[in-house]
């Protein structure tokens, strides 16, 4: 069966850096278009980046400046997204998602179960 396994988050202080991964199976992955999006304490989810299927092309939301890196490895089936000078505001709970376009959707498309990210002194 389809399985997304985030990986990588875990409690870092503000400046600090992580590199998440997502280990994708049951599904042809080189096929789909791979996102990450995160979900704050409260608040609904937000998308933050996504690879298209060959690595050509990436996209960014905009609060990311810079600091946010979305790659994947289709021989290995991975997914990574490497945050630099990380924010308290970066704190939450980071999934992956598997799409045929741009911008996942709950609805038909894959999706993992999260990995925290905790951003705190």
């Amino acid at each position: 069966q389809v399985q997304l396994v985030e990986s990588g988050g875990g409690f870092v202080q503000p400046g600090g850096s992580l590199r998440l991964s997502c280990a994708a199976s049951g599904f042809t992955f080189s096929d789909y278009y791979m996102s990450w999006v995160r979900q704050a304490p409260g608040k609904g989810p937000e998308w933050v980046s996504t690879v298209n299927s060959d690595s050509s092309q990436t996209r960014y939301e905009n609060f990311v400046k810079g600091r946010f890196t979305i790659s994947r490895d289709n021989a290995k089936n991975t997914l990574y997204l490497q945050i630099d000078s990380l924010k308290p505001q970066d704190t939450a709970v980071y999934y992956c998602a598997a799409a045929h376009g741009w911008y996942p959707s709950r609805r038909g498309d894959y999706w993992g179960q999260g990995t925290q990210v905790t951003v705190s002194s």
